[in-house]
């Protein structure tokens, strides 16, 4: 399968969001890479999670929830949860109202503080994503309501030297969705070496493999295709 890859820019508040999205016609699905800044060194990473989840046949869309000026002038801009979770919200807008990509099946995959955003807008949008990763980052800043309301099957990736393994098991704990723990080589995923990294990745697409639901289209062909078996005429054998 090949992707074509786009740098996008889409609307959000009075900002514009860089993204870069890879996608095909034949795709099983989109997910959402995303961090909390516009960090160069990060896009790196994001591109490498990004290949293994298109290799998987996944549509990807690699997106900042920040601006270079904001993450450049703002330290705390980051941990403003409400602001980056309103601004995926605005994303996944502009992903419904985009014919290629509205039929597909949406997860979202984080890191640092996105882990938070994708909690809460899950649990703000409990029928629109069907699973989500966050690897290590800061979930647990999405507060203990919407960890415990959430419903959509929920993935956490987390490295054993990581310095915030304790607050993350704490967020794991209060969840009550579908959710698994699954433990990695090294630290925080913004250190880890690209191997660890990848392992991650493959990890999360394993997930999102076995957790997203099938596109809309397809499943609209299927209920078609059975409406017409069962309304075909009887043949008289006799």
């Amino acid at each position: 399968m090949k992707l074509r890859t786009s740098p996008i820019s889409i609307p959000a508040e009075s900002i514009w969001l860089d993204g870069t999205l890879s996608h095909a016609p034949d795709v099983r699905g989109l997910v959402l890479v995303l961090q909390p800044g516009a960090n160069p060194i990060i896009h790196k990473r994001q591109a490498l999670i990004a290949g293994v989840l298109q290799g998987a046949g996944f549509a990807t869309l690699a997106l900042d929830l920040l601006t270079h000026y904001e993450e450049l002038h703002d330290l705390d801009a980051s941990f403003n949860v409400a602001r980056l979770t309103d601004r995926l919200l605005a994303a996944d807008d502009w992903i419904e109202h985009q014919p290629p990509l509205a039929p597909l099946p949406v997860g979202l995959l984080a890191f640092g503080t996105a882990s938070a955003a994708i909690v809460r807008a899950a649990a703000k949008k409990p029928e629109r994503f069907g699973a989500l990763a966050c690897l290590a980052g800061r979930p647990d800043l999405a507060g203990a309501g919407p960890l415990r309301t959430l419903t959509t099957p929920t993935l956490f990736v987390v490295g054993h030297e990581d310095p915030g393994i304790a607050i993350l098991r704490q967020a794991f704990d209060l969840m009550t969705a579908v959710r698994d723990w699954r433990a990695t080589r090294g630290g925080e995923i913004e250190q880890v070496a690209a191997d660890d990294l990848k392992q991650s990745a493959e990890l999360a697409t394993d997930w999102m493999l076995k957790k997203m639901p099938p596109r809309l289209d397809h499943v609209r062909d299927e209920l078609e295709f059975d409406l017409r078996e069962d309304q075909a005429p009887l043949q008289d054998k006799s």
